[in-house]
């Protein structure tokens, strides 16, 4: 399933480069895919928003939200 995390103040290119990083690491994960600009990572995963919040959380980002992500392209 496709989904969007809010992360708050993911300040710059690296800070968002380490959250795909870090998502990548866990089994469930296929893709992840960070902007900054927009504090938000597209993720491509099989694993509850409960499990993501927590590990991230872990790793030291603040998550606002999850939601699944909708568009034109899924």
């Amino acid at each position: 399933m496709k989904k969007v995390i809010e992360i708050e103040d993911l300040c710059c290119k690296r800070c968002a480069e380490r959250a795909e990083k870090k998502l990548l690491l866990l089994d469930g994960v296929t893709g992840a895919k960070a902007n900054f600009r927009r504090n938000i990572v597209f993720v491509e995963t099989t694993l509850p928003d409960s499990a993501l919040t927590s590990y991230l959380e872990l790793a030291g980002f603040m998550v606002n939200a999850i939601r699944p992500r909708k568009g034109i392209f899924g």
